[in-house]
């Protein structure tokens, strides 16, 4: 069959419109920027715009513009009807936002719009319907301020696959946000409001007295507005003048961020975001992007407003040589930033001194650095490690207790002081802060086989603060809030010591302290346990072999002598008597008993006597609590997280009633302390030794062997970074070894 020629038809009219709506009103966005751009026309100083489900719903644009005449509302809302453009020649030197009459007719073509104005010389405001381009009835005069108010309704009602379209009001929401921010950016002399109808806070609004960096300031945020540049050029040649802002290359996002007005209209221009990217690449790290807001002002004969139903593209004369042009003077305002750059560094958790937002500038005027920070520093000088990194495992404490396996059961609690009413001729000379600051006993009940509880958590329960009565005596009070305020193990100081003795072996502690030994236990970087004994650690380029056992002893010693009196209490859950304690040292090679020393029972009961007698010097001075039966309770909490292997508990009670010197007081505080001192170390003999074991008993020691370690490498050398001074003979007997460094070991693999 031959082929039909179709039948042309005039389409009919409603049909046209409806098609033209389309193009020009594609989604609210493009309506809410048809009806701002009208605003700024009407010489308005304020537009807010109000949306339901982002715009579909309901739109409303309110100006305190020039208004509508009451005789122009019949045809405001037909096609090809303005009050800004009359012949054609005019479209040559356009200087408004609409000319072609298009908007609101287009708008009304596909939503129910009402307009509310009012003129300046108006006594009332008037109200008018349109649908499909015509007013539904003739307009009502009602209330109304200055300008004008447009209503549009069910956006794309007749229009179904386009409202399918658009089925997210949020993201059509973000849509019309972008397109009022950046009329606000460019309209630094007007206030626009943007929110959602019912909300009481606008998501974009700016003010009419803010300037164009305010602006971008309250809308991008000032991680933007600190890093801008002010460009602007011109050149009479072309015709052509251009401002704007543009972001240093300390700034930098994934998306670029462009917003290009030409003769102030935001319109889009790929070729001169290519030609201002193509600049920044040089500064910018791969796939970012910068922040760019330019208005160009184009003379109005060279520009042809006219190529797209949106208006959202442009064309001009001289394009390529105004590209250029705005290219070279970006790229010569970068170099010009260049000078100095920011690096922001984010704060290293463990003891850092730099903030989180502190600036780090590195003038780009190499001269001005000085040789010797910029030599080059070789492999073999080159420190790899950082001695503030944190280790994942340090927040992840072993269940079991780090130490002891013993029987006894500890639960810690923290003491404010000896018993009520107990009152001492020493303690002129011992303040008690507690009189100044009222502080609750914090008690944490941790109870275990052998030492902490599950999950080494120290539960905490406040009970109420008790008051120690005092003598009137001059009592010195601590009235700073430093860190003298804490011991070692992290309980607030209930007083403070001025008793001679303690203040002379702090002296002496002090005096034979080894700079060098401190810098390096404050700054080395962990590597790994030997054996219980010895542990190895890094410092800048050397390895060292540090005796745990001697330096954890010298570490007890020193908090004795430093937290004097201020101890908490690791309370035993079972009381130890003392006589069976004792019993056991006897029995101990250790001891050194022979049968010239006379029955081990009454060499016991002697112990335990002589010891009742020193109990509440014990108590008040080290928080060593024994009861009126003889009973072991209470022992010193030293540091947080530690618990003394409870195996070496006879030994030490043997010698605190037979090694300690008790009839000097600082010689009496000294050896005391030494004792103890020793009690708490980490001593191999005290600790499962994994080498000795069978393969069952190895796996039931498992978590036995790394609890120790835990406990070595996260409280006892932490504790060794902030709280030992290094005596001086650490350096000769061979308690720190160095056994390598760097630049030997180089030298040893470059003969391989």
């Amino acid at each position: 069959t031959a082929l039909m020629a179709g039948v042309i038809r005039r389409l009919d009219e409603a049909v046209v419109n409806r098609i033209a709506a389309g193009e020009v009103i594609q989604r609210p966005a493009n309506a809410i920027k048809e009806m701002i751009e009208n605003c700024l026309d009407a010489k308005s100083t304020s537009i807010q715009v109000v949306v339901k489900e982002g715009g579909l719903k309901f739109i409303q644009v309110q100006d305190n513009g020039c208004g509508i005449r009451k005789e122009d509302l019949d045809i405001v809302c037909e096609r090809f009807t303005t009050s800004k453009l009359q012949k054609f020649e005019d479209l040559a030197s356009i200087s408004t936002y609409g000319f072609r009459g298009e908007a609101l007719a287009s708008i009304s073509h596909v939503a129910h719009v009402t307009v509310t104005t009012k003129t300046a010389d108006a006594k009332c405001a008037y109200r008018a319907t349109y649908s499909d381009g015509k007013i539904k009835a003739p307009p009502k005069p009602c209330a109304g301020n200055q300008g004008t108010q447009i209503t549009v309704e069910d956006l794309f009602y007749n229009v179904n696959t386009r409202r399918k379209a658009l089925k997210n009001p949020n993201e059509e929401y973000a849509k019309i946000l972008e397109v009022v921010s950046r009329y606000a950016i460019h309209n630094s002399g007007i206030s626009f409001s943007v929110k959602k109808q019912g909300d009481t806070v606008s998501d974009v609004r700016t003010l009419s007295n803010a300037s164009t960096v305010d602006n971008i300031r309250s809308i991008f945020g000032n991680a933007v507005s600190r890093e801008l540049i002010e460009v602007g050029c011109e050149d009479a040649n072309l015709a052509f003048k251009m401002k704007g802002y543009i972001t240093n290359a300390n700034y930098s996002v994934k998306k670029c961020i462009f917003l290009l007005f030409i003769n102030h209209r935001l319109v889009e221009s790929a070729a001169l975001r290519k030609a201002i990217e193509t600049v920044y690449a040089a500064y910018l790290p791969k796939s970012t992007h910068p922040f760019l807001y330019l208005s160009l002002e184009i003379t109005p004969q060279n520009v042809d407003v006219n190529v797209h139903p949106t208006k959202h593209e442009v064309h001009f004369l001289h394009e390529d040589s105004i590209l250029e042009r705005v290219q070279q003077h970006v790229e010569s305002k970068l170099l010009g930033s260049n000078s100095s750059r920011m690096y922001f560094t984010q704060t290293l958790l463990p003891g850092a001194d730099c903030s989180s937002n502190e600036v780090v500038k590195a003038s780009a005027n190499s001269s001005a650095v000085t040789k010797g920070t910029s030599d080059k520093v070789y492999a073999h000088q080159m420190v790899r490690t950082d001695s503030r990194e944190q280790k994942l495992d340090a927040f992840l404490q072993p269940v079991n207790n780090p130490l002891s396996t013993g029987p006894t059961e500890v639960t810690t609690e923290v003491n404010a002081g000896p018993p009520e009413g107990a009152v001492r001729p020493q303690d002129a000379e011992m303040a008690d802060v507690s009189d100044l600051v009222e502080m609750a006993d914090a008690q944490e009940d941790t109870v275990m086989p052998g030492g902490l509880s599950e999950g080494g958590h120290l539960s905490s329960d406040t009970v109420p603060s008790r008051k120690r009565p005092r003598e009137d005596v001059d009592i010195e009070m601590e009235k700073d809030d430093t860190r003298k305020d804490m011991t070692a193990a992290c309980t607030p100081r209930r007083r403070i010591i001025n008793l001679t003795s303690v203040l002379t072996l702090q002296e002496e502690i002090s005096n034979l302290a080894h700079a060098n030994l401190q810098e390096m236990l404050r700054d080395h970087s962990f590597v790994g346990c030997v054996s219980p004994q010895w542990a190895l650690a890094q410092y800048q380029t050397k390895l060292y072999l540090l005796s745990t056992t001697k330096l954890s002893e010298e570490l007890f010693y020193q908090i004795l002598i430093y937290d004097f009196a201020n101890f908490g209490v690791l309370r035993l859950s079972e009381p130890a008597p003392l006589y069976e304690l004792s019993m056991l040292a006897l029995e101990d090679p250790e001891s050194g008993w022979t049968e010239e020393d006379g029955p081990k029972e009454g060499l016991a009961e002697y112990i335990v006597e002589f010891l009742k007698k020193k109990t509440e010097m014990l108590k008040d001075y080290f928080s060593l609590e024994i009861d009126e039966e003889g009973n072991l309770i209470g022992l010193p909490l030293l540091i947080d997280n530690y618990v003394p292997p409870l195996e070496g508990l006879p030994m030490f009670i043997l010698r605190l009633a037979t090694e300690v010197n008790w009839d000097e007081e600082k010689e009496c505080f000294e050896s005391l302390s030494r004792e103890l001192a020793t009690f708490y170390s980490i001593r191999k003999q005290y600790i499962i030794d994994e080498a000795n074991l069978t393969n069952s008993q190895n796996e039931d020691s498992d978590s036995g062997s790394t609890t120790w370690k835990w406990t070595v490498e996260h409280v006892l050398y932490k504790a060794f970074r902030t709280h030992l001074l290094p005596p001086k003979h650490f350096t000769e007997d061979g308690n720190i070894l160095q056994i390598a460094n760097l630049p030997d070991l180089y030298k040893v693999f470059e003969r391989c």
